[in-house]
Formats: C-alpha cells, sequence, structure tokens
C-alpha cells in the first residue's frame, strides 16, 4: 500500500526543519545539501518542494506569521487601554520573544527587495493590509471608547511608517540605540496629544 503524503504539511515540516540553521547561518551561506541534512530528508527531496532556497525562506517566514498574529491577538486581548495596547501590537520591532521571526523577517524582506517574486509581493501585500485594518480595529475601538480623539485615524499610516522606519534605522544604523524607548515614547506623544480628556 502506498503511502499518502501531506504535501503542505512535509513543506512545512521542511522550512521548520531548516529555521535553526538558517538563523544560525543565515540563508545565503547555507547549501542544499545542508538544508536537506537539517531537514532529515535527501537533496533531491528539497527540490520537490522548493526550487531555491528563496522559497524556504519564504515558506517559513509564512509559517511563523501566521504564529505571530495568534499570539499577538491573545497579548492584545490583555490590555484595556488603546495606548498600550498600540505599544504591544508594535513590540514586534523590539521583544526578545520575537527576535526569531524578526531575523527570518529580515532575510524575507532582503529577499524580497532583490526579486520581482509575485507571491512574495503579494504576501507583503496581504499583511500590510492585514496589520493596516488590526490597527484601524484597535484604534476605532479607542474612539468608540472615547479614549481618543476621532482625528487619530489620520495618523494610522504615520504610525506604520514611523515604526517601521525606526526598525529599519536600528538594525541599519547606530543612530538609535534603545528601540522600544524610541517607539514607545512617539506614541506617548500621540497620545497625549490624541486622547481625550
Amino acid at each position: 500500500m502506498a503511502i499518502i503524503v501531506d504535501k503542505e504539511q512535509k513543506k512545512k515540516d521542511i522550512a521548520l526543519g531548516t529555521k535553526a540553521l538558517i538563523l544560525k547561518d543565515g540563508i545565503n551561506n547555507i547549501t542544499i545539501s545542508q538544508i536537506a541534512k537539517a531537514a532529515g530528508i535527501g537533496k533531491g527531496t528539497v527540490y520537490e518542494y522548493f526550487k531555491n532556497k528563496d522559497e524556504i525562506v519564504f515558506e517559513l517566514v509564512e509559517i511563523l506569521m501566521q504564529e505571530h498574529n495568534k499570539q499577538k491577538e491573545a497579548e492584545l486581548s490583555k490590555f484595556t487601554s488603546t495606548r498600550e495596547k498600540v505599544k504591544s501590537f508594535f513590540s514586534f520591532f523590539y521583544i526578545d520573544a520575537d527576535k526569531e521571526l524578526r531575523e527570518i523577517y529580515k532575510q524575507f524582506t532582503a529577499i524580497a527587495l532583490s526579486s520581482t517574486n509575485e507571491d512574495m509581493l503579494n504576501f507583503q501585500t496581504e499583511c500590510y493590509f492585514l496589520y493596516e485594518k488590526w490597527m484601524e480595529a484597535i484604534i476605532q475601538e479607542g474612539i468608540q471608547n472615547k479614549e481618543l480623539k476621532p482625528e487619530i485615524k489620520e495618523l494610522i499610516m504615520g504610525i506604520f511608517a514611523f515604526a517601521q522606519g525606526a526598525f529599519i534605522m536600528s538594525v541599519t544604523t547606530n543612530a538609535i540605540t534603545d528601540l522600544q524607548q524610541k517607539i514607545d515614547n512617539q506614541i506617548d506623544m500621540l497620545f497625549d496629544l490624541m486622547e481625550e480628556r
């Protein structure tokens, strides 16, 4: 009797099996042979599921982002103030719990910036709209609870741009030494202006 393989699960297993190797050495510094060994499969099996190493990073970032989003949703439900929810929302950029995901995401972003892969572009676009809607819902709840002035909705894009830009500066320059403090200070200043009194 033939063994039926769940191809989607196998693909995830291969990607997850290579996570430690990718984190340790970076995708550009490892070979398909090393990937196969880390995943406990033959080199040919890697190519049955992935065209190249970039696709493995893409699969891995998709898996890890889904897990992250579930955890973040549970975490956000613990906060009562909108200010704390927004701070928690952007804590991805600096908390230790998300360090591995950030590293994989940086490698994915480097690939996406130098590639014209339509699937990666679509994934990034979906993530952007998901997080934008998520932030809008948090802010809208704050407005409905009379915590925030309605005008803050116009600043959501700016909050995003600031947090992402600060993160990029923190990993590509020496200009930001305490990213959490930088993000929290900006959120505090914004909320001091936009909170209903």
